[in-house]
């Protein structure tokens, strides 16, 4: 077992964990920190770890969130909560654009849009689309500012920019999705929490069509690599989650998407002197 492969599960498990909540692209990021650090691993194995590492980022959502998204309580007599299990199904309304694409065009969007163009592009374009909303949101109430009042239309269409970002990589799943949310009047804690909770079954999702693929054939070094990358991600994710609600009562996405801009930028400019 080489202890630099170790690090560099590590290294990439922080990026995710980092990148995977804040609407600022894992994609992107994690594209170009591949150039400097390179995983000692088979192409098929780099592409379904990238997936696959997003599980230790769910867990943390499913432990700090489990009061919300957990329908069930077990006290002096079972409870079963009904507004769970609506926003569940609503959850479940948002993920079918995007699950109907990737299932049926997985192969073919990687091939067209998985490559540092693209996602530089995506990075630039949704970073100046979150200044641009921020600063119109200035002088509006939001009109949506309980989970409980998303309707099925609203799920949808929060799908739908959830679907953007399964078809052209860096667009951000989280911050299509947050994007989405602020547009149609969504508020920022109850967007950032959809957000969270949709991740759930698309990343589930995801990770087990990425591990049918690679067919669950891994090496010892392999399992080892996958399984501290993930145990990173979760850790480094709870402090993230955690970071962002409590960074978004008082201030707006605005930084991110300058953020993105300059990495966009960075990512451009790279590729192009390389």
């Amino acid at each position: 077992m080489d202890i630099i492969e170790i690090l560099k599960a590590v290294l990439f498990g922080i990026v995710e964990g980092v990148t995977e909540w804040l609407p600022i692209s894992s994609t992107g990021h994690m594209i170009l920190l591949n150039e400097f650090v390179t995983l000692n691993v088979s192409e098929d194995f780099w592409e379904m770890f990238l997936v696959v590492i997003q599980l230790g980022a769910i867990l943390a959502v499913v432990i700090l969130f489990w009061n919300k998204i957990f329908p069930f309580r077990f006290r002096e007599k079972p409870v079963v909560q009904k507004d769970i299990f609506a926003l569940w199904f609503k959850i479940l309304a948002a993920c079918i654009p995007a699950a109907v694409v990737g299932l049926a065009f997985d192969d073919v969007l990687d091939a067209l849009f998985y490559n540092p163009w693209c996602v530089a592009i995506a990075l630039i374009v949704f970073g100046v689309a979150f200044i641009v909303i921020e600063n119109r949101n200035k002088t509006m109430r939001p009109k949506i500012t309980e989970l409980r009042d998303i309707t099925y239309q609203t799920a949808l269409m929060i799908g739908v920019f959830q679907l953007i970002a399964a078809v052209f990589p860096g667009t951000s799943r989280s911050g299509a999705t947050i994007l989405g949310a602020l547009m149609i009047g969504v508020s920022r804690t109850v967007a950032a929490e959809f957000t969270f909770f949709l991740a759930i079954p698309v990343m589930l999702g995801a990770s087990l069509l990425k591990l049918v693929k690679f067919g669950f054939a891994f090496t010892g070094e392999e399992m080892v690599i996958l399984a501290v990358g993930m145990a990173v991600a979760f850790i480094v994710s709870v402090i993230v989650i955690r970071f962002l609600m409590g960074y978004i009562k008082k201030h707006d996405f605005k930084v991110f998407g300058w953020y993105r801009i300059v990495l966009g930028a960075v990512v451009l400019l790279y590729f192009a002197l390389s």
